[in-house]
């Protein structure tokens, strides 16, 4: 595993993602630094210092020297770089700004904090760990989720039409998205893409395409579209139009249950006008589904489903 490059997060134009490249192509892992993290990582490789940088897990380390820098986590084997490699792309990066780029989330990320010892220090340190973005999703982590059941998420989710006005953390969002990036796909081609909607007036032009449905103008609100030209497999275009529809819809799934899972409350639209709705994202891009998220107003109880045997035809 060899360090690659640098890049944007997600949903803000500071910080950066540290991208380390395996022989495959699929076969990544990446470090996620917000502003003050990478600022903190600027300060030392500037200084040509070294130091010891403590992730959020409370449980893993970044250990720069002079001639590497280690990354040591839990359950995974340690990440170097060259540190005349890595502190030459940092400081490039960190000369121009950047906008928020929409790029793939390995399963094996995490959410690093940053702690700098002094020099002398630096070698004074208790083994660290690092919690994969998976287990992130789905249990509690430093940041605690209400629910970290699966099936409890499943049973006790329901859909909210009138959210309070409470600003979603940005670390929710992080994990709302990066459940998306891990849902199946047809080929693993991911034949769709996520529009994440923060405008304002983008989302009143929603609600307006969405049938006049207020709750679209949502605390977060995500459009999901299918890219069939995404999947390069040999079939027939009606075929591939369906396997996009699927990736679509499983991705929002995906993200609707990352929802529940972090305390938070969503509607799942599927009545919209979609010529409208591609307009107002300029795209040319099929739209599948609008999920709206946030905290609910009032937490309510799931509604009763029918039973089990009545839903079930088995076939023998």
């Amino acid at each position: 595993m060899k360090f690659s490059r640098v890049e944007p997060t997600y949903t803000t134009k500071d910080g950066c993602r540290l991208v380390w490249q395996g022989i495959d192509e699929d076969d990544t892992d990446t470090i996620i630094l917000n502003k003050k993290e990478l600022d903190a990582i600027i300060e030392i490789l500037q200084k040509d210092s070294t130091g010891t940088i403590e992730l959020e897990d409370q449980m893993s380390t970044i250990l720069i020297n002079s001639d590497t820098i280690q990354f040591n986590l839990k359950d995974h084997k340690s990440l170097e770089a060259q540190t005349f490699e890595f502190q030459k792309k940092i400081l490039e990066y960190a000369k121009i700004p950047h906008d928020p780029q929409y790029l793939y989330i390995s399963p094996k990320e995490f959410y690093p904090s940053v702690w700098i010892r002094k020099d002398q220090e630096a070698m004074e340190f208790k083994e660290k760990k690092n919690v994969s973005l998976l287990q992130t999703i789905l249990s509690a982590n430093s940041q605690t989720t209400e629910n970290s059941d699966l099936f409890k998420i499943m049973s006790s989710r329901r859909s909210t039409r009138k959210f309070h006005k409470i600003k979603v953390e940005d670390w929710k969002i992080d994990k709302i998205l990066a459940a998306a990036d891990t849902a199946p796909t047809a080929g693993n081609f991911q034949g769709f893409e996520v529009f994440y909607i923060k405008n304002p007036k983008t989302k009143e032009a929603l609600v307006e395409a969405a049938n006049k449905q207020p709750y679209v103008n949502a605390p977060i609100v995500l459009v999901f579209c299918m890219d069939p030209s995404r999947i390069q497999l040999k079939f027939p275009p009606s075929i591939l139009e369906k396997f996009s529809l699927q990736d679509a819809t499983l991705a929002a799934a995906y993200s609707q249950f990352a929802a529940s899972g972090v305390g938070l409350s969503s509607i799942w639209i599927g009545m919209f006008d979609e010529e409208m709705v591609k307009s107002i994202l300029g795209t040319k891009l099929r739209p599948s589904s609008i999920l709206c998220i946030g905290y609910p107003d009032k937490k309510r109880p799931p509604k009763s489903r029918r039973k089990l045997k009545d839903l079930i035809r088995i076939i023998e």
